[in-house]
């Protein structure tokens, strides 16, 4: 490895180090007596650890920003004093691991299914969890949408072997509790009240260059999980019929169809 290369390893380390730059310092034993004092200037008013603390502090807050961005309800949802302590817990947890601050977020969800915040705030974790699901689908993976007048250009016999598939990017979330009016509410920078419980599923998807989601009753839910797993046409009618209802199933499915082409779902499969 070269001088250089050996030289911003040392500085990352030090920049990144969970507990600061004094504790990394204590690890790096090949620096020996003089620590950083070779490598970087110091003078009377900042020493070189004082000098690399700087930039220690400014890729926390770097951090700290981008989840604020990524994650707005549940900075809403717990204040500011209280994310940023939320967060510096979650970074000696989970450091980040890549260069893209797109993956800092990616374990908060799963972080604060087990915090004590939730005892304040029950449903801060399927919130967080919605919240990284729009930033994955808005990032995620694309493919040309069908469109009706694919569809009508099928052939009747084709239809119950038909395979239809979803958009690679969307995620369907199985939650506790009912966020999405409170994610909107902080959206559209309304007065939000606390999530109700209650189990429902959550659709997540990109259309243009939105990421949209909205709650499904058990009926889409089942029936949209049935086109992700590539069931045939055939089989998705006979989800949506088994899921019962008031509704006449053939209703169902054209009604069920129609959104999906407007939401840009469907993809061919």
């Amino acid at each position: 490895m070269s001088h250089l290369k050996k030289l911003e390893s040392l500085l990352y380390r030090l920049i990144t180090a969970p507990s600061g730059v004094g504790e990394g310092l204590a690890a790096e034993r090949a620096l020996g007596a003089h620590g950083l004092d070779g490598i970087v200037i110091g003078d009377d008013c900042l020493s070189a650890e004082a000098r690399v603390d700087i930039y220690a502090n400014m890729y926390f807050y770097r951090l700290l920003d981008a989840l604020k961005e990524d994650f707005p309800a549940t900075l809403a949802v717990l204040g500011d004093d209280n994310f940023h302590n939320l967060v510096t817990g979650y970074l000696l947890e989970y450091p980040p691991t890549e260069p893209s601050l797109y993956y800092c977020g990616q374990h908060l969800a799963a972080y604060l299914r087990d915090h004590p915040i939730r005892e304040s705030a029950p449903f801060i974790a399927d919130l967080a969890a919605v919240e990284r699901a729009v930033v994955e689908v808005f990032h995620g993976p694309d493919a040309a949408a069908l469109d009706s007048d694919s569809l009508r250009a099928i052939a009747p016999a084709d239809w119950p072997a038909l395979k239809l598939g979803l958009q690679p990017s969307a995620q369907i979330l199985a939650l506790d509790w009912k966020v999405s009016e409170l994610l909107r509410a902080v959206e559209e920078r309304r007065e939000w009240n606390p999530a109700e419980s209650g189990s429902h599923r959550i659709l997540v998807w990109r259309r243009d260059a939105r990421a949209l989601y909205r709650e499904l009753d058990q009926a889409e839910a089942d029936a949209l999980t049935a086109v992700s797993r590539g069931a045939t046409f055939a089989e998705i009618c006979e989800v949506v019929a088994a899921d019962g209802g008031e509704e006449d199933p053939v209703a169902a499915m054209n009604r069920m169809l129609a959104r999906w082409l407007a939401d840009g779902l469907l993809v061919r499969g």
